[in-house]
């Protein structure tokens, strides 16, 4: 079991945030507003757009009147700007107070921008906004809040102010002239602190009155929003391309713009458009071109951020196609084949993705999420990855075109033929006749020409287009859509191809001379096919094309034979950290503790356009090795209970309870702040404040309470809500509680905890601290003990008849005047009376308030009638008070004053000391005598509660009515015992019940027989003997008669010359246990109600000597006079 103990004393501690947490207010992530919105420019608009919405927040500041006691009776009241007000005293001593304005007010002026609220929000969505990026700041109203009862104002006054200003002047009244029951003051101070001592050593303060005001502030935030498209480009007649649109946000708290966000396929907030159709289409909803004819087309994306607005942008890029048409060969006259020959593959299609799931800010994570976040922090995802994938295949064609090739050449054969002819004489002879033939001859050549070049089989490129990350804490996932990325350029194309010569149909060689003799030479057979390879050219051959992020991956020259051989697609690099990033996911309020909750992403990849060959349009990809998070949302409770010690009367009191006393209000603080786990191993936990995080706050009392102002009713073990933010709760306590021990619980519940917490058990709370994540509770519990009061002493008659007509109306009469002479000028907290410092104890020379009288006390032998209270549970039949006498002997002029004892003698015995054994002298009281004018309702209720309660008359037996008759006549007109002079017993006989009769709930523990009993008045009388023989106690008093001669009444040793003190020491006695006294009047450890009720340890008579007086001084009696001297005049009273 744990004690705490708090105060009343101390002062409220202001709440201070221990830990300080990175606070993310909202950028309209609960939509935007629909009214008090202005958008420039106003619908579409191009490039950008900016919103102004207005935004709204209200204040609740306590500016406060400081009075300061003077040196005098004057407090004052300064402001730098009206200067000072003054004000007289109200009470004195420690009860000073300044006394209440009636015809005046402070006046002050405050600066109501120290009092902005940290953040604002639009009224409509109430999206929260950090108060130092609020523009055009101005207050629309400010109202006083007198609710609190701290100060007052003129009829229907409102603060002064104008527009366009944030001073304020206000005008209040504080101070009291009253102080009720319950220790409240009319105007209630906030602070009470002594600041000085004055040069009479009386004390100086300082008293706070807080002026609670509501101040509407307003502003403006603006947010602007930009669009670009990327980006203007020249195509060929059936190319395809996919444009990029982007979105970058300047947020109201920003000076620069944040990271480009692609927008381009977002299908419910993108639209995509073409002037120019014929020339460039464009897929409305993904930005994919193609371009079909020659011409400029103009490509616009038009982005809306939800139907409702407000942002509506566009942006536009040129799109030019020419007409640049592919070189188609002839066919060759050749025989020409080809096939695959070898291929370069390459494959980056492993993204080896990884994410981490951590709490908000980035790089200065104040959770670790591993260990425990709480709901309503946020949470960031952010995952890496490469920033592309892609497939490559390049095949490598090679070829070959066969030719035949015709080489004519002619051979000129020449030669001389012989003929035998006539000589013409008849004879012969030989002619030589020259011969010539030209002979062409065909040759055939077979001519081969080699190839080869590279063509693209496959290429599939992948863009991001988003990652999922889900968990537990995120409800259940986010999407992180890529921001300032796009996927990689590249161009591609497919026209890589040979182009195989032309060659004649023949060619000629140069013609050949063949000499011969007398016949034709024969014809020669050459091998002429170096003309025919010199005839074929080589085949040309031309790369399809690939540039890839600005490197030409394949080139496509046009070349003679072999074409140049590919590089690498270059290697996809990881996506830097702000690409897919997603921050300020604050955990929902709903989601209950959870440990090692798992964490699951993917990552998806889209085909771009311009792919070769079909692929899959999309890949999806398990992020894995994701971090847990464990949800623990944290409250602790570290409650307290004030410990009402100025007001503890207990004999004993146990210092580890707090003590609470009826009727009298006390404080619960419950404080949001306190040790939780370990900081250094559990980073954002630790000893700060946890106010955030709690749902509410509840006590439960094992008794009946009310609120501080009594308005509000809650019956025993009710939970009561507290708000979060209230450090200290004031409750009352009714009368009817029983005393006794008691444990009250206290219970703070977390903002996630379970809807049907109300029904768990404290078994579902962890005392302190909830460092279980199993609980969503944590709980205290505070030992107290409810105490009663012993209070009100008074005296009402004295028998004496010097004294009659101060308690008489005229002589003989027993109507009363309803004088009293209390314990003081205060009642039972300290609090103004009311009545007069001359009618307080001691009874003493100068009390008397009659002419001619002033020099009067008591004579001997007359009795005195006192009454005085209890609250608690003093209604038992063995409950009693035991008053203890005690004797003082004081000089007429006041400078000598010793303790004494006191002797009588009687018939049978001379000179017996009061107290002693021979004491034995016997005394009663009658509850209802005629001069005690005890009130007939008091004597009905209290025989009710007898009859019903105590169980001594059987129903059928006597009626109620009858037993109220027969205690009114008959009981309590009994005598009662009660001891003698030196002890006083007074029994139950003697009490009365004047406790509640109206107004107690329904709901109550008590009904209204134990709310009366509650309150208990006492009725007694006490008289000291008609001559009293007064020495110093301690005086052996036989021994001095034996030493002088004897004894007698005027012998010097008894003291004359001026009064006897008579001191009462009294004890509440609970269960007729003598040895163990409940409450003290006087002499508690703790406190001294005597003194508490004002009681002056200094007074002076009318001839202006001064009288030391202790604690339970009741009557001074004449030393020297007596009753018997007034035997004579035959005074009835």
């Amino acid at each position: 079991m744990k004690y705490k103990i708090l105060s009343l004393t101390i002062s409220l501690l202001l709440m201070i945030l221990c830990f300080t947490t990175v606070m993310t207010f909202a950028n309209f992530k609960l939509g935007y507003p629909t009214k008090d919105i202005e958008v420039t420019p106003a619908g579409l608009a191009k490039g950008k757009q900016t919103i102004k919405v207005k935004v709204k927040g209200q204040a609740f500041p306590l500016p406060k009147t400081v009075w300061t006691q003077t040196d005098t009776e004057i407090w004052t009241a300064t402001s730098s700007k009206y200067g000072t007000v003054t004000t007289t005293t109200f009470g004195s001593g420690t009860g000073a107070f300044p006394m209440k304005l009636t015809d005046k007010t402070v006046k002050d002026e405050i600066d109501t921008r120290d009092y902005v609220p940290r953040s604002m929000a639009d009224v409509e969505n109430d999206n929260k906004f950090n108060r130092e990026y609020v523009k055009e700041l101005q207050i629309d109203d400010v109202r006083y809040d007198t609710k609190g009862k701290t100060y007052g104002i003129k009829p229907n006054a409102k603060p002064n102010f104008r527009q366009g200003s944030f001073l304020v002047t206000i005008e209040t009244k504080t101070g009291t002239d009253k102080i009720s029951p319950d220790n409240e003051t009319d105007y209630q101070h906030e602070n009470k602190n002594r600041y000085a001592w004055r040069a009479d050593g009386a004390p100086k303060y300082q008293v706070d009155y807080y002026t609670p005001l509501e101040i509407d502030y307003s502003g403006y935030v603006t947010e602007t929003k930009e669009i670009r498209v990327r980006d203007d480009m020249q195509l060929r007649v059936g190319d395809v391309k996919s444009l990029v649109a982007e979105v970058r946000t300047k947020q109201y708290d920003q000076e620069s713009f944040g990271n480009w966000v692609n927008v381009s396929k977002r299908a419910d907030q993108i639209d995509w458009s073409s002037n120019r159709n014929a020339v460039v289409t464009v897929e409305p909803k993904t930005g994919k071109i193609t371009a079909h004819q020659e011409g400029t087309a103009v490509v616009t994306a038009k982005w809306k951020n939800s139907a409702d607005g407000p942002y509506y942008i566009y942006e536009s890029v040129t799109i030019t196609v020419t007409n640049n048409p592919i070189e188609i060969p002839h066919q060759p006259d050749a025989a020409c084949t080809e096939s695959p020959a070898a291929e370069m593959t390459k494959e980056r299609m492993a993204p080896n993705p990884s994410a981490v799931i951590k709490a908000d800010q980035r790089g200065s994570e104040p959770f670790d999420v591993l260990k425990g976040i709480p709901t309503s922090e946020s949470l960031y995802g952010n995952v890496f990855s490469m920033n592309y994938l892609f497939k490559s295949k390049f095949v490598n064609m090679k070829g070959t075109c066969t030719y035949t090739v015709i080489v004519n050449k002619t051979y000129n054969k020449t030669w001389t033929r012989e003929e035998t002819v006539s000589d013409g004489n008849g004879g012969t002879t030989t002619e030589r006749i020259p011969m010539s033939r030209p002979v062409t001859v065909p040759y055939s050549y077979t001519v081969k020409r080699d190839f080869d070049y590279w063509k693209i089989d496959s290429l599939l490129v992948y863009e991001i287009t988003n990652a999922i990350l889900k968990n537990y804490a995120l409800n259940p996932e986010i999407e992180l859509l890529p921001a300032d990325y796009s996927g990689p350029s590249y161009a591609a194309s497919t026209n890589g191809r040979y182009y195989a010569p032309n060659v004649p149909a023949s060619i000629t060689a140069p013609p050949q001379t063949v000499p011969g003799t007398t016949t034709e030479p024969a014809t020669p057979s050459e091998n002429l096919k170096s003309l025919a390879e010199q005839a074929v050219a080589e085949v040309q051959v031309e790369n399809d094309y690939l540039k890839f992020k600005n490197t030409v991956v394949i080139n496509n020259p046009k070349v003679e034979k072999t074409a140049p051989r590919p590089g690498e697609i270059p290697d996809p690099e990881v996506i830097h950290r702000d690409v897919l990033y997603s921050p300020d996911n604050e955990i929902p309020n709903s989601l209950v503790n959870k440990k090692d909750q798992p964490s699951t992403g993917e990552i998806n990849y889209e085909l771009m356009s311009g792919n070769i060959n079909d692929g899959n349009a999309e890949e999806k990809f398990d992020i894995p090795g994701i971090n847990t998070v464990t949800v623990h949302t944290p409250v602790v409770n570290y409650s307290l209970v004030s410990d009402d010690q100025p007001h503890n009367q207990k004999t004993v009191p146990n210092m580890n309870r707090s003590a609470l006393i009826l009727e009298r209000p006390f404080t619960v603080r419950m404080p949001t702040s306190g040790q939780h786990l370990d900081v250094g191993s559990y980073p954002g936990y630790g000893d700060r404040d946890y106010a955030k995080y709690y749902r509410i706050k509840q006590v439960r009392f094992p008794f009946d309470v009310y609120s501080e102002d009594q308005t509000q009713f809650y019956p025993r073990n009710t939970w009561i809500d507290v708000p979060v933010y209230v450090l200290d709760t004031t409750f009352y306590l009714p009368v009817w509680v029983d005393e006794g021990d008691y444990q009250v619980q206290f219970r703070n519940i977390a903002e996630n905890a379970p809807d049907d917490f109300e029904s768990m058990s404290r078994s579902n709370a962890q005392p302190d601290a909830n460092t279980d994540l199993t609980y969503h509770l944590a709980s205290d519990e505070v030992s107290v003990e409810v105490i009663g009061r012993l209070y009100d002493f008074e005296i009402t008659d004295i028998a004496d008849y010097n004294w009659e007509l101060v308690f008489r109306r005229y002589k003989g009469s027993i109507a009363p005047t309803w004088i009293s002479y209390w314990t003081g000028t205060q009642d039972i907290d300290g609090d103004k009376r009311g009545n007069y410092s001359q009618f307080t104890v001691p009874i003493r020379p100068g009390s008397h308030p009659l002419q001619g009288y002033k020099n009067v006390a008591v004579k001997t032998g007359y009795h005195f009638k006192f009454d005085f209270k209890t609250k608690g549970n003093m209604f038992g039949p063995r409950d009693g008070i035991r008053l203890t006498p005690t004797f003082d002997f004081v000089s007429k002029d006041g400078k000598t004053r010793v303790p004494v004892d006191l002797y009588y003698s009687t018939n049978q015995r001379n000179f017996i000391r009061i107290g002693s054994a021979e004491d034995q002298v016997k005394r009663f009281v009658i509850l209802n005598d005629r001069m005690r004018q005890v009130p007939g309702v008091q004597l009905r209720d209290t025989a009710t509660y007898k009859y019903n309660r105590y169980g001594e008359i059987h129903p059928g037996m006597m009626s109620e009515q009858a037993y109220q008759e027969y205690y009114r006549d008959k009981f309590t007109k009994m005598k009662t015992p009660v001891g003698g002079y030196s002890l006083l017993l007074m029994p139950e006989q003697l009490r009365t019940f004047i406790g509640p009769k109206t107004n107690i709930p329904v709901t109550a523990s008590a009904d209204v027989l134990r709310a009366n009993a509650a309150i208990q008045q006492w009725y007694g009388e006490y008289s000291l003997p008609a001559e009293p023989y007064v020495v110093q106690a301690g005086t052996n008093l036989a021994e001095y008669g034996r030493t002088h001669g004897g004894l007698d009444a005027k012998s010097p040793i008894f003291l004359k010359n001026g009064y006897i003190v008579v001191n009462f020491n009294l004890e509440s006695i609970r269960e007729g246990n003598l040895a163990a006294p409940h409450l003290q009047y006087i002499h508690a450890p703790l406190m001294n109600q005597w003194l508490l009720e004002g009681f002056q340890r200094q007074v002076q008579d009318s001839y202006n000597h001064t009288f030391s007086l202790r604690d339970g001084d009741v009557v001074f009696y004449h030393a020297d006079r007596s009753s018997r001297d007034d035997f004579s005049a035959q005074v009835p009273h």
